[in-house]
């Protein structure tokens, strides 16, 4: 199969593009237009191709007219729809990074655009695919937990500075809230599948990084249509000298108990006498392989790849809802905000 990556803005290219090199069934290429006016000593372009070891071509047009299966769109989040339409309009099946877009109208665009060309659209949104999740939310769908009454999430993670625009509310949409909401908004989703956000309330504040023109901490309240509450805290709050990124966490609250997630906690930890400083060695599932597998997978017997498109639509509806709401200071119905 022949995969196409388009951009290496964003942090988890390199890691898709690595997964992809080393899968028999794939040729994969890429291309990174734009990638000479980031930030000084931002990788990118050929150099970073060749070291990942695929092939590269300087434009999507040349990307395109390889005639890829598929595309991974990985550019910055403002630019997926025009990216993601591109590909569609060629025939190839798209996985395109969260937040599936900056703007509800991007969000269908793309959509739409994919289910006119009767190519496949999924959301990437790799946390689906631990084990642990899997368990969970087989358990919650047969009742063995009783009715969830409240759910309490948080994916908090250093600034991303690797990557300028993560900050820029222009190319990202918004800062930590639209960068960090959207994983445990989507993993609520594929609890309940039929059951809707209806209301957010959310606040947000600059005080971890004040230099950021971005917010940078932020706690979104959701109400479902069932009933059911969820808040999520979505903070770049880690500190730089973590020894991991961060991670992320979901507390059930039910009619039998409680229930928890953790998917990124499992690792070796220890300390490192040479250079004083802790280890962290993750260990467990590839949940980036994992989803590039859901995906090639799925365009192979020709189904609908999960997360899709409409899943991620529904998790951007509540990034949008709580921008709205830190503006406005008040609650704000789900799908209203623009």
């Amino acid at each position: 199969m022949k995969i196409g990556i388009i951009s290496f803005a964003h942090t988890h290219a390199a890691a898709y593009a690595a997964i992809l090199r080393d899968r028999p069934d794939v040729e994969c290429i890429a291309t990174d237009p734009g990638h000479t006016t980031r930030a000084a000593g931002e990788s990118g372009g050929r150099e970073l191709a060749e070291q990942i070891g695929i092939g590269y071509v300087d434009t999507i047009d040349e990307l395109l007219a390889w005639r890829p299966d598929a595309v991974v769109v990985t550019s910055e989040n403002a630019r997926h729809a025009d990216d993601a339409v591109r590909a569609a309009a060629a025939g190839a099946h798209v996985l395109c990074e969260k937040p599936l877009a900056t703007t509800r109208a991007d969000a269908l665009r793309i959509i739409d655009a994919c289910e006119k060309a009767g190519v496949w659209l999924m959301t990437a949104f790799p946390v689906r695919f631990t084990p642990q999740y899997a368990r969970l939310a087989h358990r919650v769908q047969a009742g063995d937990l009783g009715a969830v009454l409240s759910i309490s999430g948080a994916n908090n993670g250093r600034l991303p500075t690797a990557r300028a625009w993560f900050t820029d509310p222009a190319l990202a949409g918004g800062g930590a809230v639209a960068d960090h909401t959207v994983h445990v908004a989507d993993l609520i989703f594929g609890l309940f599948p039929e059951v809707d956000a209806s209301e957010v309330f959310a606040v947000a504040n600059r005080m971890l990084h004040p230099q950021r023109e971005a917010e940078t901490a932020g706690l979104v309240s959701i109400r479902y249509a069932n009933g059911l509450t969820a808040v999520i805290d979505c903070s770049w709050s880690v500190p730089e000298h973590y020894p991991t990124w961060g991670g992320l966490t979901m507390r059930l609250i039910t009619e039998t108990g409680t229930a928890e997630l953790a998917p990124f906690a499992e690792h070796l930890d220890g300390f490192a006498e040479a250079d004083r400083s802790p280890i962290w060695v993750p260990h467990g599932t590839d949940l980036d392989a994992a989803m590039l597998d859901e995906f090639i997978s799925a365009i192979a017997a020709d189904r609908q790849p999960t997360p899709s498109g409409r899943d991620g639509l529904r998790a951007l509806d509540v990034v949008l809802a709580a921008y709205e709401s830190i503006a406005t200071g008040q609650p704000v119905t789900v799908g209203a905000a623009e």
